[in-house]
Formats: structure tokens, sequence, C-alpha cells
């Protein structure tokens, strides 16, 4: 697959049991994260971009890489440097899709703790450094959030319908475009939470 059809094609998988307990894991998470953001990478590589050591990380990436979500480039290696890319574009789950494991419904408490985290961190990263960035950037950049009452079906589609936006925005996307920077866009919906209601 070029990289014209990658850009086009998101590659999605539906995480399974096997997958989402190799994948909670810190360096195994930002290794896969790395991937898809950076693109190709040696061990060597990976290992300076996320300060551990080499050792870890090829181990973790073989991890990763039995159980589908890295996989080698093996046109771009050579006998002392393997690459490796991430085996999709999106992970994706349900919160159903681990009742019936505790130890899988674990690890995906932990992913998604661990994208909380994420999200608070880069966020007070970006709030250190926001007035570096020209207006139309700051203006650009940011949160919001609404309240709705609607019934679940409707939640669904509308999360449908979001998702297929921001898949048709990134297969348009140039990354040559001039003034073209990587954006990272989070989606959450919550149930409002009130005293007195489940």
């Amino acid at each position: 697959m070029g990289d014209e059809e990658r850009r086009s094609a998101p590659r999605r998988v539906r995480i399974d049991h096997r997958q989402v307990r190799t994948l909670a894991h810190p360096l195994r998470a930002r290794l896969l994260g790395a991937l898809r953001v950076n693109g190709p990478a040696t061990a060597t590589t990976l290992a300076e971009l996320l300060d551990t050591n080499t050792g870890a990380t090829s181990y973790h990436l073989r991890q990763l890489a039995e159980v589908g979500l890295v996989v080698e480039e093996a046109d771009r290696g050579t006998t002392r440097q393997r690459w490796w890319r991430a085996a999709h574009d999106v992970t994706s789950w349900e919160n159903t899709d681990f009742d019936d494991d505790p130890d899988a419904r674990a690890a995906i408490e932990w992913i998604q703790a661990e994208q909380v985290r994420h999200l608070v961190e880069h966020t007070e990263r970006w709030a250190a450094v926001r007035d570096q960035w020209p207006p139309a950037w700051r203006d650009a950049f940011g949160m919001g959030d609404i309240f709705m009452t609607i019934p679940v079906t409707r939640l669904e589609a509308l999360k449908a319908e979001l998702w297929r936006t921001l898949e048709r925005y990134r297969a348009e996307a140039d990354p040559d475009e001039p003034g073209a920077e990587q954006v990272q866009i989070f989606l959450a919906s919550l149930p409002l939470l009130l005293r007195g209601k489940r």
C-alpha cells in the first residue's frame, strides 16, 4: 500500500482481547502513538524520541507486532536495523466489548485513563506555549462543550457522523500544504452526572 493510498483509506482495527491486554502498557502505548504520528521508525530512533533504551523498545515493539498492532517494514530494514510502522491508523472498541473478560476490561480502563491523562498533559503543554503561535492558530485551537438530551441511538448516530467528517478531512489533507501543522482532535461524549440522578 503506497503513501497516497494509506492517506485516502484509513486503516482501522476493532481491538480484540489479546490486543487490548498487550497495549495496556505505558511504553507500548507511547510506541504505537509515536509510529502513528511520526511514521515508520527503528527501535533506536524510537528509544531516542521516547527517552528509553533500545533493548526495551525492541522488546515491546515485538510484543506489539505479535498481536498485529505494528508491522515490520522488511524492505527498509537491514540486518542491523529493523523498521516498524503502525499497522492501523485508528484503534476502536466499544465499552462493552470486554464485559466477559475482567483482565481485558481492566486493560481498556487503563487505556482510557491514559487517554484522559494525555489530554490533560497535552492541554497544559499547549497553555505554556500558545502565546508563541500566530493568532489564526490560537483562534483555531481550543475546546468547547455542548449539552443535549438525546436517546442512545441518536448519540451513536452523532458519533458516527463526527467520525466520518474527521476521516474525510484527514483523507483530503495534504501534509505538504504550506502552513500545515499536525493537529490532534479529541472526541468525548459523557453523561451529565447530576446529584440524585443515575
